[in-house]
């Protein structure tokens, strides 16, 4: 069977696997930490580090934007990588004072410019970028993590993050355009909750739901 685009692979993986609930927090402040603090460690690592930060600011902005990096750094050891992660969050918190949520989750704001700022930022990759895109600033882009990856050298041919991203913003900036922005933000959460169960440890892939397309 062939899945046609990526909105037919969305409609099949929802159909088996219900409403994924994804990304786990409440607030916007929440997600921006925790996509810094998820890179290179297991969520329960980040978790620890976020309630560190939680204690000390209530997620509060003003708060969180008078931290300093030491502070930072101290907070965060449990999420590993803490110098990197905890210049990175600084800088990030430090870039978001010149704006505010409210004009970066605009209609008319071009999420390749947003995209480009973030990743002028210290230790905001590809990934992590996209996922802030989507999370954070409302633009339904699509993530090409290690999961999907794993799904689409299953599902197509082998190739490179570039080449994913051009699968998902070229080609199909037209096929994201069929996705709301909670139907873009649950993909993500539908392709993460397939890959901890097939594509993780052994891959059991072709004992799943997908084997035949």
């Amino acid at each position: 069977m062939i899945i046609k685009s990526l909105k037919q692979l969305y409609e099949v993986l929802l159909a088996e696997q219900g409403p994924s609930g994804w990304w786990p927090a409440d607030s916007k402040e929440e997600i921006l930490l925790g996509a810094v603090l998820v890179q290179n460690t297991n969520w329960q690592n980040a978790a620890y580090s976020l309630e560190n930060l939680k204690q000390l600011t209530a997620f509060s902005p003003t708060k969180l934007a008078s931290l300093d990096q030491d502070t930072i750094m101290e907070a965060i050891r449990p999420s590993g990588f803490y110098r990197n992660k905890s210049r990175g969050i600084y800088e990030l918190l430090r870039w978001l004072q010149k704006w505010n949520f409210e004009y970066l989750t605009a209609a008319d704001t071009l999420n390749n410019e947003l995209r480009d700022e973030l990743l002028s930022l210290h230790g905001i990759g590809q990934e992590t970028a996209d996922v802030l895109l989507l999370y954070v600033f409302d633009q339904p882009v699509f993530v090409s993590d290690t999961y999907a990856r794993r799904l689409f050298e299953k599902l197509a041919p082998r190739t490179s993050y570039p080449t994913y991203q051009s699968l998902a913003r070229k080609l199909p900036q037209a096929q994201m355009a069929a996705f709301s922005l909670a139907e873009a933000q649950d993909f993500h959460g539908q392709i993460d909750e397939f890959g901890k169960l097939w594509l993780r440890g052994g891959d059991r892939f072709f004992d799943s739901f997908l084997k035949d397309f």
